[in-house]
Parts: structure tokens; C-alpha cells; sequence
């Protein structure tokens, strides 16, 4: 299969998705918002999934639209490649809550490629089995609020072994997805020894959410969006004892992990950018082709002209270069993908706040409102210039990849492990 070609399985995905999308997702859009915006933060219970995308998610699943971002997994048989699932990926971003009735939400896309890669049986059919049937939800604790997270091996957060078990110390923040009373478990980075060499020092642990010790403190607003039902929440863990048999892969494993994770993850943020952006880009045709201001349609007006033209352009040559980088994901894997991986990381989210940002300008002051999806959109696309990385740190990797390249760096260079800011 050349690179531009889409399998036959993926070509009939995708045209069931859409349908999908068209008779279900889309015209439950306002509602959703409705139900989520209906929910207040309670620490005791915490938010529950609307009964709308409850709903949905038994018509996905019966519709065999369920699991398609999992390669390679026995127990995940309907999973695409990076390549074939990335389109895919691009049309549920088209609305925010989309991929979550077919079971390929962050973060539970990127807990469940962890446990399926890295966890032992036992730790799998506890709680990779649960969430690939979608029963629960999870979250993943890497960024604390004290120091830097954008440089990863600043985690202060302590996993200490105490015989057959590991205690935990340590406050997170921007854990996605635990403000859910769903999540159930969650994937803690900490450290277990900080004496070992810089990229060893840290561990990656499996916590029950209902474990003693474990006090999910507040949801953290993104532009005054609470982002309920799940929410990108504080949580403070106090004396949390678990199981040894906890701990994935090992003492000294966390970077190691990481790495596995991120990468499909970014390939998966990177096409919903796509997938909101090219909504943002038909929200505004539309509006300038239905509105006058100085006796002649706005789209008439010669600035929304290089307007719709720049945004195009920019939205394809994001999307070409996310395509390759999950071609180059499922031929040559996540290592050698790394510059593309961080160039998608780059370029995605910006050209998404950007694309969005004109919608919003066409849209005048409804564009800043809830009364359209483009203030959310903007939040969420912006808040992706800092998650699973900043620019910054990006663009430094990608910088020196190219040096090493060119043989103007002798020291290797690994993709960085960060996320939030």
C-alpha cells in the first residue's frame, strides 16, 4: 500500500464513522454541552457521563465502532494502524466529545496502550479489560504543580518501596479525566530512586482511584472552562499504599514507558486539531456567506478571501505531515518517527488556534460566546501548545535531531517526555 492509499477496512470505517457522526453526533452536540454544563464539581461524587453520550456509546459499540485506535492487541481485534486510524481520529475531533462514545478518548486511549504494553496479566484483566469495554474511566498523573513539568525529570512526586508494597507522596495536577466519579484507576509517574542516573530515577505505578490516601482537591478551569464530566483535576496523594506487583515494568521503567505512550498520543491530538480545525473552517465560510456589512456579503470582502485560502492550506499541509508521521509510527516505529512526532506537535495545535481564531473573528461577538463551539474549541486547541509538551521543548528537539542529522551533533537525541507547563 503506497502512502496515500487507504486500506479497504479503514475506507468502510471511516464512511460508517461519518454516518455515524451525522445521525448521532452531530445533532446531540447542544445537548451534551446542556448536560455537562448542567453538572456542579462535587469532591464527594464528581461529575457523572451524560446520559446522552451513555447512550451513544451502546450504539457505537453494537455498531462495531469501538477500540479502533489499539494496534496490535489481542484483546483489542477491531484496532487500526496509526496510518489507518489517524482519518478516523480527524472526523471525531470534529466535535469535542466525539471520541469518547467509541471508547478513544484521551486519556484513556493512551492508559489503556500503556497497560496493554507494559502491565502484567493480572494488572490487564483488572483494568485494561474494564476500559476497553468502557465500563470506567481513567486518568494519568505525570505534571505537578511545584516545579516545571515541561522538564520531566523534575516529578518530585515519591514512590517508595515498603516491603511487599510501594508508598506514594506526592500533588499532581492537569490529571485529565479524574474529576469522573467513572475513573477508577489511574497511572502515576513518580520517582523511586533519586540517586540513579537522571532518565532512571523514575517509575510509572497503578492506583486504584478509590485507594486511601487519594484526594482529588479541585478541577482546574481552562480559560473559565471546567471541562466537566471528566475535567483536568488537582489531586493530592497522601500515604497511598499499593501492591508492588503495581509497578509497570520495574523500578527505573517511567521514561522508558513514556515514550511508548506519547507518541500515538500526539499522533491522536495532533488529527483532532485537524478534525476541529477544519470544523472551525466551515463554521466560518458559512457565516460570511450569510451575513452583509457594507452592502456586500463578508465573504465578498477581500480579507476573508486569504483568509479561507491560508486556512486551507495550512489544515492540508498539517494533516500530510500527521499522516506521515503515522506512516513512519507503523513502518519504522516511534524512535526513528521522533522528528515527525515532534513536528506534528509543533504545527497541529497553532495551526488550529489559528484557523479557529479567524472563525471566531468572523463570527463577531458570537464567537466569543458559548452560543458557538469556537470559544471551547480555542481553549482546548491552545491548551494543546502546552499538554504532552510545550512548543518550546519541541521545537529544541526537533532542532537538535536536525544538527545530529546533518552531523553537526555527536550526542544522541531522545523525543522528551513532557506534559503540561
Amino acid at each position: 500500500m503506497s502512502f496515500f492509499e487507504e486500506s479497504d477496512r479503514a475506507h468502510s470505517l471511516r464512511t460508517q464513522l461519518q454516518a455515524f457522526m451525522d445521525a448521532h453526533i452531530y445533532p446531540n452536540d447542544k445537548q451534551v454541552w446542556a448536560e455537562a454544563a448542567g453538572q456542579r464539581w462535587d469532591s464527594a461524587a464528581g461529575w457523572t457521563t451524560c446520559p446522552t453520550v451513555a447512550r451513544l456509546k451502546v450504539l457505537a459499540r453494537d455498531a462495531g465502532l469501538w477500540n479502533l485506535f489499539l494496534p496490535h492487541s489481542a484483546r483489542a481485534p477491531l484496532g487500526l494502524s496509526n496510518f489507518e486510524y489517524a482519518p478516523l481520529c480527524e472526523v471525531m475531533g470534529r466535535v469535542h466529545w466525539a471520541s469518547e462514545v467509541f471508547n478513544c478518548s484521551a486519556p484513556d486511549t493512551g492508559n489503556m496502550e500503556t497497560l496493554d504494553r507494559y502491565a502484567s496479566e493480572s494488572l490487564k484483566d483488572r483494568w485494561l479489560e474494564p476500559l476497553l469495554r468502557g465500563e470506567i474511566r481513567s486518568a494519568f498523573l505525570m505534571t505537578e504543580p511545584a516545579v516545571a513539568s515541561s522538564d520531566a525529570t523534575n516529578i518530585q512526586c515519591e514512590i517508595k518501596r515498603d516491603g511487599d508494597h510501594y508508598i506514594i507522596n506526592g500533588r499532581k495536577w492537569w490529571s485529565t479525566g479524574a474529576g469522573s466519579q467513572h475513573c477508577k484507576v489511574f497511572i502515576v509517574m513518580g520517582k523511586t530512586n533519586p540517586d540513579a542516573a537522571r532518565h532512571q530515577q523514575q517509575s510509572m505505578i497503578v492506583v486504584p482511584a478509590d485507594t486511601p490516601g487519594v484526594t482529588v482537591v479541585r478541577p482546574v478551569p481552562v480559560f473559565g472552562f471546567d471541562h466537566a464530566p471528566h475535567g483536568h483535576m488537582e489531586v493530592l496523594l497522601e500515604n497511598v499504599r499499593v501492591p508492588a506487583e503495581n509497578i509497570l515494568l520495574g523500578e527505573g521503567r517511567g521514561f522508558e514507558i513514556a515514550q511508548g505512550r506519547l507518541g500515538p498520543g500526539r499522533i491522536h491530538h495532533c488529527m483532532r486539531s485537524i478534525g476541529a480545525a477544519e470544523q472551525a473552517f466551515e463554521l466560518m465560510c458559512k457565516r460570511i456567506s450569510e451575513r452583509t456589512a457594507f452592502g456586500k456579503a463578508i465573504s465578498e470582502q477581500g480579507v476573508w478571501h486569504e483568509r479561507i485560502a491560508e486556512s486551507r492550506c495550512m489544515i492540508e499541509q498539517a494533516r500530510l505531515l500527521t499522516l506521515k508521521a503515522a506512516w513512519m509510527m507503523d513502518k519504522v516505529g516511534n524512535k526513528a518517527a521522533q522528528g515527525e512526532i515532534a513536528m506534528i506537535k509543533i504545527v497541529a495545535p497553532s495551526m488550529a488556534c489559528k484557523v479557529i481564531d479567524w472563525a471566531i473573528q468572523a463570527h463577531g461577538g458570537a464567537g466569543v460566546s458559548n452560543d458557538t463551539p469556537l470559544a471551547f474549541s480555542y481553549s482546548d486547541q491552545r491548551t494543546l501548545r502546552l499538554a504532552d509538551g510545550p512548543d518550546e521543548v519541541h521545537r529544541q528537539s526537533l532542532a537538535k535531531l536536525e544538527l545530529a542529522r546533518l552531523g553537526l551533533r555527536r550526542k544522541a537525541v531522545a523525543m522528551p517526555v513532557t506534559r503540561g507547563c
